[in-house]
């Protein structure tokens, strides 16, 4: 077909390969789709802790490569890291990274989607490199797990969130203000630590202390979970910290915060503030962090052939993937609706958290609430069956190369809501 609208996706992480399989879904032949990455696969971030826990090398089992559902699609894939966006002239520039030494190149658009996910700001923090861990990429999830079996010494161990500073603009839709970019890590942490600790004998809750900057944690999971969940947490025996308000610095012997106090501790594992990508920050179409301004169709107010999803949106708080795969799926539908010429009525974005976590020996939680939103749902359970569907997650993702059917969410809803073993 002669003519075809380019749609151009920057990212292809989760949100990144959503979007370009469901614009395909949706557009068809009528689009040329093309995806610009760094690197040619995913790593599925949320099931790392599952393989540290394990003594598993995450990078032998949660690398995902792409590449062959794109192609299937008729999707171009480009490796390249994207360095700047002229809104103006509709052109991304970018740097081939196959060799490094590449001259910039530069792609036009009909449709831009940045889905270019966050810089996580650890180099922020001092101390970190020496004395601190985390879970949110492979390289630091194999580092704890190194350390856990083979140099753990059974001392305290904290984990938490740094301060997130989030985005203003008064182009934004009416979003709550979120102290950290995503709390449901930290606690998910705390249970399947605890539960690694108590089988290793090396410990158990009363070893751990949760830390937020806010003044709970999880504050998006709203006041009827945590009025279920925190409760659980004091009477397992973990320390609770509040109001820390950043972290100040990491030390061999514990950790400072910038409320001038500080929590001794061997093991010190955080989550940083996520920051956009340094050229995003000057761009004519972000907020004052450099987060992508989108009504709640996801599009941009003063260039309406850009669009953004999943956390380089600046709707998206928290930062979940719950948020960016609705995210993905409305976008993908206003750009087909207008290159097809259609008038299918689209829903705008009603956030909505839901979450799976693991909580040691095959079992886990599993939230599900819009109400941080003003809404009125709250649905906290345990046992089996979030575990469950956590694992299935994971494989119907790999499996389906990330296009998920539309009933994948709301049928995990309904198990989740209502089939707890």
């Amino acid at each position: 077909m002669k003519n075809k609208k380019r749609v151009l996706v920057l990212g292809c992480n989760f949100a990144g390969l959503t979007v370009a399989r469901y614009l395909h879904r949706e557009a068809g032949d009528h689009i040329k789709i093309t995806v610009i990455d760094r690197k040619n696969y995913i790593n599925f971030i949320p099931n790392i802790p599952i393989e540290v826990f394990n003594n598993n090398n995450p990078a032998d089992t949660l690398e995902f490569q792409f590449q062959k559902f794109l192609k299937s699609d008729g999707s171009e894939f480009i490796q390249g890291e994207v360095e700047n966006i002229d809104a103006t002239n509709k052109k991304v520039y970018y740097s081939p990274t196959e060799r490094k030494g590449a001259a910039q190149e530069q792609i036009a658009y009909d449709y831009l989607v940045v889905a270019l996910g966050c810089r996580l700001a650890y180099d922020k923090i001092e101390g970190f490199a020496e004395f601190g861990h985390t879970f949110s990429d492979t390289f630091y999830g194999n580092e704890v797990r190194n350390y856990l079996h083979n140099d753990y010494k059974g001392g305290h161990i904290v984990i938490g969130s740094d301060r997130f500073i989030q985005g203003q603009s008064p182009k934004l839709p009416k979003i709550p203000i979120a102290l950290a970019a995503c709390e449901g890590p930290p606690v998910e942490l705390a249970f399947s630590m605890a539960d690694w600790l108590k089988k290793h004998k090396k410990g158990d809750a009363k070893s751990i202390t949760l830390f937020t900057p806010g003044d709970v944690i999880a504050e998006d999971a709203g006041k009827g979970i945590l009025d279920q969940l925190l409760p659980m947490v004091s009477k397992m025996g973990y320390g609770y910290k509040t109001n820390t308000v950043g972290i100040e610095r990491i030390y061999k012997e514990g950790i400072a915060f910038k409320d001038g106090t500080s929590l001794e501790a061997e093991m010190k594992i955080v989550f940083p503030n996520w920051e956009p990508h340094p050229f995003m920050k000057e761009l004519p179409f972000v907020d004052d962090q450099g987060f992508v301004i989108t009504d709640l169709f996801m599009r941009n107010p003063d260039f309406p052939e850009i669009f953004a999803v999943g956390d380089a949106a600046a709707v998206t708080i928290p930062k979940i993937g719950s948020l960016g795969h609705m995210e993905c799926e409305i976008a993908s539908k206003v750009i087909a609706n207008e290159i097809l010429g259609k008038e299918e009525q689209i829903a705008p974005l009603h956030p909505m958290l839901l979450c799976y976590g693991d909580m040691g020996s095959h079992k886990g939680f599993y939230m599900h609430t819009d109400e941080w939103w003003g809404g009125k749902t709250s649905i906290l359970k345990m046992g089996y069956t979030p575990y469950i569907l956590k694992m299935g997650f994971k494989t119907m993702y790999q499996t389906l190369g990330g296009k998920v059917p539309g009933w994948g969410l709301p049928l995990s809803e309904i198990v989740g809501d209502h089939s707890i073993i």
